[in-house]
């Protein structure tokens, strides 16, 4: 068991909403937490957020309140100027959520390593840019691994864990345990652009917004047919709650690291709300809006329609996790388990292609390549080799 223990301390790098909620995790797997931000005030308004959840635990009798206030008193709040990381000098694991940005968070490892014991180990909580990268910023890059959570780290199930090119086996079974051992539900992911879950989603927001810009049906209906596919949000309700902008920026990253593959190509519609700071819940206007008490509008709940829309979204999905398999991003099993924790897909995407057939799957996107002419809608090299040979991804 290479976890670390309770007694072990972690720092976190970052008091945004991500980085308050590492520390309340591992708060409340025991451990000492050291915070530190080069913003003061949003040190406190972490504090402050973090107060006001524990209450509401306590109100729901989710724990008592004196579980509460140990939790509390397990994190310590310190302001830092940039580049000051002193008080990560005792950790035994930093894990870095700053600006998604590879010159900014480079610049925060290379002063970590300076700072800390050579046995802690750095994780970058980044969601798209590449591991190694940062690692290279370091001159023991072995120390360096990519622990991805999700929003809010708390709620969320899934820990997306990245070993970069160099990551030592000892860093990742220890990153990996260690999130265990806070009652998360890891996944090893290759360092690759989007890992796993940023990559498979991407046509859950893209080709509904292809399908949208082509008339074929509006918002409200598009996401009416895959809630009634079992998802729990729409493509559009989900774009406006995650934010517009950082919906798009994960696009276009993933679109350039990968040499702009028309896969991923970022939407004209999505580029032009975020223009006009329709970014969502948070500015009260998005695809749809969301001041004053507004009413969303109805769906045409048309079963033609809705057809259309998730056999399209669906194959594509599916494209994308076989060919995250075939290009040996994640295991089988991780894909699956990814893909229902991280996003709360109604099943795993694999075994949804078994289920519908994997040769009506690469019909589908058969017929849209054809239609088309783009290679937006290539079939997976392993799901033609698959309805080849007549297998299955599970028995």
């Amino acid at each position: 068991m290479t976890a670390l223990p309770k007694e072990a301390t972690i720092g976190v790098l970052g008091a945004g909403a991500m980085g308050s909620g590492i520390a309340q995790v591992a708060a409340a797997a025991g451990h000492q937490v050291m915070v530190t931000d080069v913003e003061a005030e949003a040190l406190e308004k972490a504090s402050v957020r973090l107060g006001k959840v524990l209450i509401k635990l306590v109100e729901k009798a989710r724990m008592t309140a004196e579980e509460a206030e140990q939790l509390s008193q397990r994190i310590t709040w310190a302001p830092g100027a940039a580049g000051e990381f002193a008080i990560f000098r005792h950790c035994d694991m930093v894990i870095e959520a700053v600006a998604e940005d590879l010159g900014v968070k480079k610049t925060a490892f290379r002063g970590l390593e300076d700072v800390v014991g050579d046995d802690c180990v750095l994780a970058t909580n980044t969601s798209s840019l590449s591991v190694t990268a940062i690692g290279g910023a370091c001159k023991r890059s072995g120390r360096v691994v990519g622990l991805h959570f999700f929003n809010p780290p708390p709620l969320l199930p899934l820990v997306e864990v990245v070993p970069g090119l160099t990551t030592s086996p000892n860093t990742l079974a220890i990153a990996r345990e260690t999130v265990e051992s806070w009652g998360k539900t890891a996944v090893t992911a290759a360092d690759t652009p989007g890992f796993i879950v940023n990559r498979i989603a991407r046509p859950f927001y893209g080709e509904a917004l292809r399908i949208f810009e082509e008339g074929i049906a509006d918002k409200p209906s598009i996401d009416w047919a895959m809630k009634e596919a079992g998802f729990k949000m729409g493509p559009f309700e989900l774009m406006d709650m995650i934010g517009n902008d950082i919906n798009l920026a994960v696009t276009t990253a993933i679109f350039e690291a990968f040499h702009y593959d028309p896969r991923y190509k970022p939407s004209v519609t999505q580029q032009r709300l975020v223009s006009a700071n329709r970014l969502g819940w948070k500015t009260g206007l998005g695809h749809y809006e969301y001041r004053d008490e507004a009413v969303l509008p109805p769906p045409t709940r048309d079963p033609a329609v809705g057809k259309v829309v998730l056999d399209r979204i669906l194959a594509m999905l599916i494209n994308e996790a076989v060919d995250a398999l075939f290009w040996r991003i994640a295991s089988r099993d991780d894909i699956e388990l990814a893909m229902s924790k991280g996003v709360n897909y109604p099943r795993g995407l694999l075994k949804w292609g078994d289920e519908i057939g994997l040769p009506i799957v690469l019909l589908r996107l058969s017929t849209l390549q054809e239609e088309y002419g783009e290679d937006r809608y290539r079939p997976s090299p392993l799901l033609r080799r698959m309805v080849r040979d007549g297998t299955r991804f599970y028995p």
